[in-house]
Parts: structure tokens; sequence; C-alpha cells
């Protein structure tokens, strides 16, 4: 029996034997050489070992019932990734999980669809469908790609399932809901917007998922989700992840899982190895006109570029815009409409380049993304892998260029440290790093005494002004056709 709050460990390490193993993400299709093997700890009877009878194991195996199985195949998927053979007997059997895994392992699959399964299994339509599985995630493209997966593994099922988030008018969405679903996915925000309107009541949730935990905590969810766990009932089983386990992620899971069984995909760096990678050492001001120069030179037709801000990635876009590059950006001040037209054209390759700040990027899918591009070196090194990712998803070869300037090097060091390997560098190019300081930004001066400022103190009033203004006291002006008061 294990005590109250301990952590049993399922952990798939990529880098120990000889072997390695290929799997195909039943998400975004993206194939993983991996070498793997169990920790011998592992206490539960469903463990399996990598030996040459089980190398390939199916989701057949995995106790799914024939509906979902049958959706998954219409999908062209057999082959669970590790991530999945490992969370979904788990969440069947009724445990809480936490589960450290990247974007892009699969975990998506490896959540909904056993709570497909467990849904389906206990169905009560009488009256009104009420919400009861959870899962929140805190971007728009991430909850709209979850919803994806779950129509497409659960059309057998006989479910619904919708998605809200902000951005949007919510007529259409709170339409849906008082139609009634079983499965809600929704981002923090419009969660509790519509929960406060009384369009929501969470009251029935079985399962609740909480997503990308750590980007949560990174867009300053924490205290929407601290107000959400109040609100859902104390009987449920609870889903948790991220990409990272930070002290501060481990605390909020603390709060809200109980004896979980941990699920562990590591380290981030496996990604990087399968990816063809170069970097460039160019000063700042020279990046626009380098990225230009990268663009006209690679044949690639689908480019995603990222930056740090998105004030960065607008001014990326005008300069693409000048060299009539076709190009869209995506953050979080676009409108969701604005957002998703931006994918959807890059998706039909109607614009060529995309330019993204990593989070608006949580939840970009495009199986043919051929070419990612570093604008700017982000500060987190587990970010790059993230970021290049993207590209060389489905067995397609993936290629990732990255920008490093002066300032950025101390980030260099920490991703090289992180995948094991030096990004091998592109000496020959019109435009070589010049500036070795970190350039200081400008101290502003003490303020100038009032009558120095904008071209003197401000005139004394006359006489007469003093008269007219008390005359005037009370009274109120008209100004054209509006009262201003």
């Amino acid at each position: 029996m294990r005590e109250k709050g301990s952590i049993l460990n399922a952990t798939l390490f990529y880098f120990c034997f000889d072997y390695s193993v290929k799997y195909r993400n039943i998400v975004d299709s993206q194939y993983y050489n991996l070498p793997l093997s169990f920790n011998t700890e592992f206490p539960f009877e469903n463990t399996k070992s990598f030996s040459d009878n089980n190398l390939y194991m199916q989701f057949s195996e995995l106790n799914i019932i024939q509906p979902i199985l049958k959706a998954i195949e219409e999908e062209g998927y057999t082959t669970p990734t590790p991530i999945q053979e490992q969370a979904i007997p788990l969440v069947l059997a009724g445990n809480d999980l936490m589960g450290c895994a990247q974007t892009g392992t699969g975990k998506t699959a490896a959540f909904s669809i056993p709570i497909i399964q467990l849904l389906s299994e206990n169905k009560d339509f009488k009256g009104k469908r009420k919400i009861r599985a959870l899962i929140v995630t805190p971007t728009r493209e991430l909850a709209i790609q979850i919803g994806d997966s779950l129509k497409a593994y659960g059309r057998h099922a006989g479910l619904a399932s919708t998605v809200i988030f902000g951005g949007v008018n919510q007529n259409k969405q709170t339409g849906v809901l008082q139609q009634g679903v079983d499965i809600l996915v929704a981002t923090p925000g419009r969660l509790l917007d519509l929960m406060m309107q009384g369009f929501i009541s969470i009251r029935d949730v079985e399962i609740f998922v909480l997503d990308e935990a750590d980007r949560m905590l990174d867009m300053g969810f924490i205290h929407d989700v601290n107000k959400l766990i109040k609100a859902l009932p104390d009987k449920r089983q609870n889903l948790f992840f991220s990409a990272t386990m930070a002290p501060e992620i481990l605390k909020l899971a603390g709060t809200i899982l109980q004896d979980p069984v941990r699920v562990e995909v590591t380290p981030v760096s496996s990604t990087a190895e399968i990816i063809k990678q170069s970097l460039y050492f160019v000063d700042k001001g020279n990046k626009n006109a380098l990225l230009v120069d990268v663009l006209n030179e690679q044949p690639a037709t689908s480019v995603l570029v990222f930056t740090r801000t998105k004030h960065g990635a607008d001014k990326v876009v005008k300069h693409l815009a000048k060299h009539n590059i076709k190009a869209d950006a995506i953050h979080g001040n676009k409108s969701q409409n604005n957002r998703q037209r931006a994918l959807s054209n890059f998706k039909d390759k109607t614009i060529r380049v995309l330019v993204a700040t990593d989070i608006a990027a949580r939840g970009i899918d495009v199986e043919e993304m051929e070419l990612v591009i570093n604008f700017e070196l982000p500060n987190i090194s587990e970010t790059y892998v993230h970021r290049i990712g993207r590209t060389g998803r489905a067995g397609n070869k993936g290629t990732a260029i990255s920008f490093c300037d002066y300032e950025e090097k101390a980030y260099l060091k920490d991703i090289e440290k992180l995948i094991h390997q030096s990004i091998p560098v592109i000496e020959e190019h019109p435009y070589p790093m010049e500036v070795f300081v970190i350039e200081k930004k400008e101290q502003r001066g003490a303020r100038p005494p009032r009558e120095q400022r904008n071209g003197g103190a401000k005139p004394r009033p006359t006489i007469e002004q003093k008269q007219a203004a008390a005359k005037n006291k009370g009274k109120k002006t008209w100004f054209g056709k509006r009262d201003r008061y």
C-alpha cells in the first residue's frame, strides 16, 4: 500500500542501451528512434520489457474498446508512442497521473483515448448532458488541437465535446454548451468567465486534465487554476502534464493529485538529434537582412520563424513584405480569427512564412514543416528543442537554422549543453558579427525644471481670463453635437 502523496515512477529513458525502437507519434506523426529501458521498480503487472517479440506494441494490446480502435485505425495509426503505451493503461485503471512529456511526444492521445473510453463505458444521457471531463490548456491553438483529437478518436463513441477560448464572441460557444456536452476543452480565462455567467457548471466533472502546466505558470494563470480547483468536486480523477518539473510545478501538482503515478519521457534533447541544425553569428541589426537572404536561398515552401516578442514578430513580417515574401504573424495580441486565418493560410501554402512567439506556437501542427528559423534564440534552453521539434515530422527531413548575436551567446551555451552537441556554424555569409559588446541602454537624465520644459513655463492667466473663468464657473460647455458632461 502506498502512502498518501507518494509518487510511483514509470520512467522511460531515451539513452540507455544500444538498440532502438521506431515509434510513430499518433498526434503529429513524428517518428522517433528511441533506445529505451524501464525503471526496474515499476510495480504494475502490465509492465512490458522490450524483447524481440514485443518491440512494436499495438494499440489493440492496451485494452482499448473497439469503437476507439476503429477510429485510431481510420486515422492510420497502429503503434503507440512510449508516453501513450504507459499512460493509457494507468488512466484506464483509474489512477491520478503526473506526466512529464514534451510537445510532440503524443501526450494528447495519451489522455484523450482513455477519457473517451471511461466516459463511453458509463453513458448517462437522461436529460441534458453534463460536463464529465474537463481539459484545461493555456492557449487557443492547443485547445483547438485537443478538440480535434477528441473528435477524431471519439467519432464512434457517441460522446459530445466542444472547445471554448477567448478572443472570439461567446454566443456560438454558449449555444453548444446549452445543448450539453460530455467533454469540455477550455482556456482558463474564458472558462472562468462563462462559469461566472452561469453557462458552465463543473460540479459533475469526473476527470480533470491540466495540460502544459509549465506554460500555465509562465503565462500567469496560476490564480485562475486555483479558482478552478476549488470549484471542482473533491471526488475526481486528475491528469497533470508538464514539459518540466520545476519546484513550483511540483507544488501545483501537490494541490491537485492524489496518490499519483508518474510517467516521464526524458530527456528533451532527443528531438535535436534527428534534425539538421546550423547557426549564423550575426549582429542584431543585420538579422532582418540575413533572414531575407536565407529565405531566398532555401527551397523550403513552409518556414516557421520564431521571435521572442510579439512586437518583434510584427516587425519581421513587415520587413519580409517589403521584399515580396508572403508572411503573417501569430501571437497573443492577434484576435482568434486572425490567428486561425494565418494558420490556415500557412497550412494551405497561401503564405510561405509564419512568424510566431513561443506561447502562440504551442498547438501548431503542420506535418510538412520543412524549415524552422530561430530569429532570436530563446532564453530558456528547453524552448529551443520545442521550437525545432516543429520540423522533421512524419518521417520527413527537418532543418533548423538559428541566428545568434553577441548578447545571445549565453543562451547558445545553455542550449548546446542541453542537447549534448555543438551546433554547426555557417562562417561564410554577408553579415559576419562585428559587435562584441553588450549594448547598454541609455540612461535617462534628470528631468529639467518646469520652466525649461516644452519651450518654457506655462504663462500666467490674465485678469480678463480670470474674470471670464469665474463668470463661467459651474456652467456646462457646449462642444458641437455632444454635451461634454
